[in-house]
């Protein structure tokens, strides 16, 4: 993956050439690089990029045939310069007189030979890429770019009168169609269906061709299949012998004499004369491009209010927006039953009755397909071919990674991998990372955006939602984190082909050459760390530049010793192994380290300073035990001296008291601190802070003491994000009379525990650009909140927590206008939610209230819904909830 290799040579580049701890000579050197960095590299991201336009028309395998070359050769000089600072920084740490030198000399003499011929190298590819974009190689013969959906849903050929699985929305489009054709509506009309591959979109609108009402009622019908790569020349032909079955011999001669834009003309002209005076029923199927449709498509079906219908299936959601409003239907997975029904039907068709055991093993390895039709189809095809004993069986469905799922996964890879070669080159390195997570995990969302901030996929936080909108908007993920397992098998298998990642979950893993080539290992499995052969392996590999450990928890200490050998890692993520001793001298040699997290208890050594790449440091807690104020765990004061953080997450440890001058100049974010650190002294130190997470532990005879912090968050003039948490409220606590000043650039603020009167919201409801907001846990106490006339009018995100909230009432519609999410979460005391909210509401969400909270709430459904109907989707209401009802 070649844009994912400029980010990481970049990215190397800058920090050797901008360190005020690096002196790089010869200066000739330095500019060569310093171009390098500046000009040449981003060109090359730029370049790379104009492949999102292309797509559709360029021949990807010889694409991507050049992108791994490149790929390879920004890999091979970026380990060449790495090696070569990374062995200088070690001498220079390890001389007995220099234990910890401020300024490290770097001397890259010998690395002028080699980084001419890289970039004169370097710049030929680009061309040939480019040139390969602008003019496309022909298409082998046996490249079919067009991938058919396998799904049947297990009728046979002439059609069955009832769906395996999805009857309902079949039967709900065809409701609505019917009713388009009764009433007569004055336009064409416009639906989608839209879901991942393999959901069963083809399948089902062939199903609503062969129906016998469309069948009748529609005299022309039309099935076009066009796919991430098409030719509109091909496209038109095949409406066109669809509409008109008979075909004038002289029309193909003309055509034949025509030009390429003459042609399309003349295409386009027969099929609208074609569709003239006749209702039609056209189904355009696998549309991955909005301009297809708007610039060449749509033009083909002119509105002549006779219920004539076009249906388009997609895989992408600005692609299903086309349809007609509440005419897009988003493809659910299948049920439990439905997925049973589905396995059953295609491996023993007709049969009747089954042996128990054997009908329990098929039910659950009907489970592990997830409720894709097309998982569920490939594994009954393998199924059905072998012995169909309850032992064979039964050890499939004890085992999510048996063969016969693999093999089912490999054969749908045809399907399923356009999906992600089709995404935009920024957005290929996130999706892939989301396979590091193991199998059937919800990826942890807060990890994910760690990782891609360290890896520089994303430029800030915020990013994450932009790129998992993106990454969902094309159907490749269950839900806004979770990976199908066909395509979390599909991730491992294309990370590992790619360079990017490798992943590790048996011993049989690291019997491959393949991973000595590897920039990341990603251990699934933490265990592996203690068995030999695994070990053996890992002291074998010198390239790893990420290690990242996401398996189950382990609570027992493994050996680590591989690290030693991975001289150029910059990210060792390890959050789930706890360590009982800091590995201190391991890491020490870690000169180029970056981004640091595992779980540790003790305090961290003053040596930590050694790593003064370091930009992000996270120790999670295996106890979470936090000691008293006048016991208060303290980072070491040599933190002070690493002036690269950015990111220090410590649960429980506090900044110390700075030395005189020391300032934290790049710190944006501290999480897991108490009071303690919240003093003046400090926050005047870390001035760029935008993030500030504090805990505070209350003793019992708890006084005023540990709320003095807040006399200070004045002092922090960027701080957007704020999080205060009473991890253990005392309900007469004698808390402050008032909330304090907050800053005016606050973004997202959570309190939760703190004990005021809801009078004191007034303090907050005012600040201009606070647009999340999260109360939890008795944040404000008392039975009465009434939101007065231009309170939060700049608030997006509203959750309510625990509270003994019992009437929330809301002054007029000039407040809360702009809200779009509301949560509301274990108020059992609640009877009502107010009504004067704004057009933007577009989700609600319950979890455990009062009942008449929830009548409510679906009140307030119907009214806005009715309300505002013609102008908005309708508002999602989520009820999750305990109460019989």
């Amino acid at each position: 993956m070649a844009y994912a290799a400029a980010i990481s040579l970049k990215s190397t580049i800058e920090r050797l050439i901008i360190s005020p701890r690096v002196s790089i000579v010869p200066q000739s050197f330095l500019q060569t690089i310093g171009y390098l960095c500046i000009r040449q590299i981003p060109l090359l991201q730029v370049i790379l990029r104009k492949l999102d336009e292309h797509s559709h028309a360029v021949n990807m395998k010889r694409v991507n045939a050049l992108d791994g070359q490149i790929r390879d050769a920004l890999h091979e000089f970026e380990d060449v310069l790495d090696s070569h600072a990374s062995a200088q920084f070690l001498s220079q740490e390890e001389d007995d007189q220099n234990q910890h030198p401020l300024i490290f000399s770097l001397d890259l003499h010998e690395l002028e030979y080699v980084t001419g011929p890289f970039m004169y190298m370097l710049n030929h590819m680009m061309e040939e890429y480019l040139h390969e974009l602008k003019n496309p190689s022909p298409e082998e013969e046996n490249d079919d770019r067009v991938w058919p959906s396998r799904i049947d849903f297990g009728e046979p050929a002439d059609g069955p009168s009832e769906m395996v699985g999805l009857s309902d929305l079949f039967g709900i489009i065809k409701t609505q169609i019917k009713k388009e054709c009764s009433v007569h509506v004055p336009e064409r009309m416009i639906s989608t269906l839209k879901g991942m591959a393999g959901i069963g979109k083809t399948a089902l609108a062939k199903k609503l061709l062969k129906d016998p009402f469309i069948l009748s009622d529609f005299k022309k019908r039309v099935f076009v299949t066009i796919g991430p790569q098409y030719k509109l020349e091909r496209i038109l032909s095949d409406i066109l012998r669809q509409v008109k079955t008979t075909r004038d011999v002289d029309d193909d001669k003309m055509l034949r004499l025509m030009g390429e834009e003459e042609k399309i003309a003349a295409l386009k002209g027969m099929i609208i004369k074609g569709l003239e005076d006749c209702r039609y029923f056209v189904v355009l199927d696998d549309l991955w491009h909005m301009k297809l449709w708007y610039r060449e498509l749509a033009e083909l079906f002119i509105w002549r209010g006779d219920g004539s219908h076009v249906m388009l299936t997609t895989r992408i959601q600005n692609v299903a927006s086309i349809a007609d409003w509440g005419c897009d239907y988003h493809m659910r997975f299948m049920d439990k039953k439905e997925s049973w029904d589905l396995l059953r039907m295609k491996v023993f068709g007709e049969q009747e009755s089954l042996p128990y055991e054997l009908e329990k093993a098929g039910k659950k390895i009907a489970e592990i397909c997830e409720g894709l039709p097309l998982t569920i189809v490939t594994v009954a095809d393998i199924l059905s071919k072998a012995e169909k004993t309850t032992e064979y069986w039964t050890n499939i469905a004890d085992d999510k990674r048996h063969s016969v799922f693999l093999d089912a996964y490999d054969k749908m890879s045809k399907v399923l991998y356009p999906s992600y070669d089709y995404l935009p080159q920024h957005l290929k390195p996130c999706f892939l990372y989301m396979g590091i997570f193991p199998q059937n995990n919800e990826n942890p969302l807060v990890q994910l955006t760690d990782l891609w901030l360290a890896e520089e996929f994303i430029v800030s936080g915020s990013s994450t939602y932009k790129s998992l909108e993106h990454i969902a908007s094309g159907s490749l993920v269950m839900s806004t984190c979770t990976l199908h397992p066909a395509f979390w098998h599909m991730c491992n298998k294309e990370a590992s082909k790619s360079k990017f990642y490798h992943a590790l979950n048996t011993c049989v893993d690291v019997l491959t050459d393949r991973i000595k080539l590897q920039r990341r290992l990603c251990i699934q499995n933490n265990v592996l760390f203690g068995i030999k052969v695994v070990y053996d392996s890992l002291t074998s590999i010198s390239k790893v530049r990420s290690l990242l450990c996401t398996g189950p928890y382990h609570q027992y200490p493994v050996p680590l010793l591989c690290l030693e050998n991975f001289r150029l890692l910059k990210i060792l993520h390890a959050l789930t192994i706890r360590f009982y001793e800091f590995p201190i001298d391991l890491l020490m040699k870690l000169v180029r380290l970056t981004y640091l997290a595992f779980t540790y208890d003790e305090n961290l050594p003053a040596s930590i300073s050694k790593l003064w790449n370091l930009e992000v440091l996270i120790i999670n807690r295996h106890l979470s035990i936090v000691e008293s104020s006048k016991n208060s765990s303290y980072m070491p004061m040599e933190i002070w001296d690493m002036k690269e953080l950015k990111d220090i997450r410590i649960t429980g440890s506090n900044l110390p008291h700075p030395r005189e001058g020391s300032v934290l100049q790049s710190l944006r974010t501290l999480l897991g601190v108490g009071p303690q650190s919240c003093t003046k002294d400090v926050f005047e130190r870390i001035p760029n802070l935008l993030n500030l997470g504090i805990q505070i532990e209350l003793a019992p005879d708890a006084t005023r003491e540990p709320f003095r912090f807040f006399d200070h968050i004045s002092h922090l003039h960027k701080l957007k994000t704020l999080q205060c948490v009473i991890v253990n409220p005392i309900p007469k606590t004698d808390i402050p009379t008032h909330l304090p000043i907050f800053p005016s650039n606050l973004v997202d603020l959570t309190l939760s525990g703190l004990g005021y009167p809801w009078e004191e919201t007034s303090m907050i409801s005012s600040l201009p650009n606070l647009t999340k907001l999260k109360l939890q846990c008795y944040a404000f106490r008392g039975p009465k909140w009434r939101v007065h006339k231009n309170e939060f009018r700049q608030l997006e995100m509203l959750m309510i927590e625990d509270t003994d909230l019992v009437n929330w009432t809301v002054e007029d519609y000039q407040c809360l206008d702009k809200l779009e999410w509301l949560g509301i979460q274990h108020c059992y005391k609640l009877d009502e939610i107010p009504h004067a909210f704004g057009e933007e509401l577009q989700t609600i969400k319950i979890v455990d209230c009062n009942p008449l909270a929830l009548a409510g709430a679906k009140q307030l459904k119907k009214d806005l819904d009715g309300k505002y109907n013609c102008r908005r989707r309708p508002l999602e209401l989520t009820i999750d909830s305990t109460w019989d009802i």
